[in-house]
């Protein structure tokens, strides 16, 4: 496996509409600003295949990507409220499956070094995402993944990082 020597450091953080992507996105930011890196907000934007008409599947395209659009303002708009003066987040949309999204958004860029995920702090288990990438495909990854768990508060995020 190659190193991935870079000069700028970045964290990837994968934005989606659950509570716990608040947590993750805010690690992030406060690691990455101690740390002098940056942050890569990501959302994949999920489409189902419909290939019969070409302008169809062109416009559930745009409004997937839309929607990921929209998701990232939110986020960061939050973000911003919690960590003002903090440096706006590198936003990048990606259509497609998410895992293979998030490889994607990896091998384009070799200054990311650290993947972030949050992990859901429900009985029903971490969510899919974390579950799919702890549960077998962490090794398949270039880079550390860190998984922050959901119910952190902002005072236990800033004691470890």
């Amino acid at each position: 496996m190659p190193t991935r020597k870079v000069e700028v450091r970045k964290f990837l953080v994968v934005v989606d509409d659950t509570p716990e992507c608040e947590r993750a996105l805010l690690y992030a930011a406060k690691r990455a600003q101690r740390a002098g890196a940056s942050v890569i907000a990501l959302c994949v934007a999920q489409t189902t295949e419909f290939q019969h008409w070409l302008g169809v599947e062109n416009l559930m395209r745009e409004e997937a990507e839309q929607e990921a659009q929209e998701m990232l303002d939110r986020a960061l708009a939050a973000l911003a409220r919690k960590l003002p003066g903090v440096a706006e987040p590198e936003r990048k949309v990606v259509i497609g499956n998410r895992t293979d999204g998030i490889h994607q958004a990896i091998e384009e860029d070799p200054s990311i070094v650290v993947l972030v995920l949050a992990a859901a702090s429900g009985s029903e288990g971490p969510g899919p995402l974390v579950s799919a990438i702890a549960g077998g495909q962490a090794g398949a990854y270039p880079i550390p993944i860190t998984i922050v768990p959901g119910a952190l508060t902002d005072e236990e995020i800033d004691a470890i990082v």
